[in-house]
């Protein structure tokens, strides 16, 4: 992996096996990273080394992603924000800072909506805002998106969407292995389905911990660079940040840049030696 000592753990929880590590001091604060969909806990590889000695780290793989198999009961957005909160319980752990890249951040905003007092603060990167109103074109394209992609050559939308989702053929290669691994363990469309049914419009909501709001400058997936500006308004303790160099996992393209903004934030909710 990083040639960090990471302690790989299990808790089954619901008809699935979930895998996680961790890293870092014991009594430091915890810093939990999730992934993306289809993806797995290797995407925070390049952020490992930045943290080492200062945080407590921990990665998981989501159920139905990488080595947490099988994906269990239905697969759910808020179901996987359960699943990490009974982590933590495990952990005995009261409360994190949650990084999220994309589908990881969507499962971060589920878990502070639900357990806000878990919460320390959360850093988003890439993903939808879960409680925002979506336009009537955008509702339709979920309506009609999602079923559609039962229907679609798996590998051209691999190839597609690895593609699209980074600027840097290495990260591509990485994404395209990974996103194969889970297409081959049949979980795909209980992914996407799941992604799609976690937008719940909640207007009088508001995420009131520190939270950082990222994507990469290229990142031309979803709604983000519309959203997120409008997002940093809403919530009053928000800070939107474009990272440069970068697509959909900015945190891979230009590593270099999120870990310094990724220290700064944590540094800001949680300052250490």
């Amino acid at each position: 992996m990083s040639g960090l000592n990471l302690n790989k753990q299990e808790l089954k929880r619901s008809g699935s096996t979930l895998v996680y590590w961790l890293t870092g001091p014991e009594k430091a604060p915890l810093v939990v990273f999730t992934h993306g969909a289809t993806i797995d806990h290797r995407t925070w590889n390049p952020q490992l080394k930045a943290l080492e000695g200062k945080y407590r780290v921990l990665l998981w793989d989501v159920r139905g992603h990488g080595q947490s198999q099988p994906i269990g009961e239905d697969f759910t957005i808020a179901g996987a924000a359960e699943d990490l909160v009974a982590i933590m319980d495990k952990l005995k752990v009261k409360q994190a800072i949650f990084v999220g890249q994309s589908m990881g951040g969507n499962i971060s905003q589920e878990l502070a909506f639900y357990h806000p007092e878990r919460v320390n603060a959360m850093f988003l990167l890439g993903c939808a805002c879960n409680t925002w109103k979506l336009t009537g074109l955008e509702k339709l394209q979920i309506k009609w998106g999602v079923p559609m992609l039962e229907h679609y050559p798996s590998g051209l939308w691999l190839s597609q969407a690895t593609s699209r989702s980074s600027i840097d053929p290495k990260v591509r290669d990485y994404l395209a292995d990974a996103s194969s691994k889970t297409m081959k363990a049949g979980n795909f469309n209980h992914i996407w389905n799941a992604l799609a049914l976690c937008l719940h419009y909640e207007p009088d909501y508001r995420i009131e911990c520190p939270l950082m709001l990222a994507h990469g400058e290229h990142d031309n997936l979803g709604n983000f660079k519309k959203v997120m500006p409008k997002w940093t308004w809403r919530d009053p303790m928000s800070r939107y940040v474009v990272i440069p160099n970068a697509g959909h996992v900015a945190n891979q393209d230009n590593p270099k840049f999120f870990n310094q903004l990724l220290l700064d934030f944590l540094h800001q909710c949680a300052p250490v030696k």
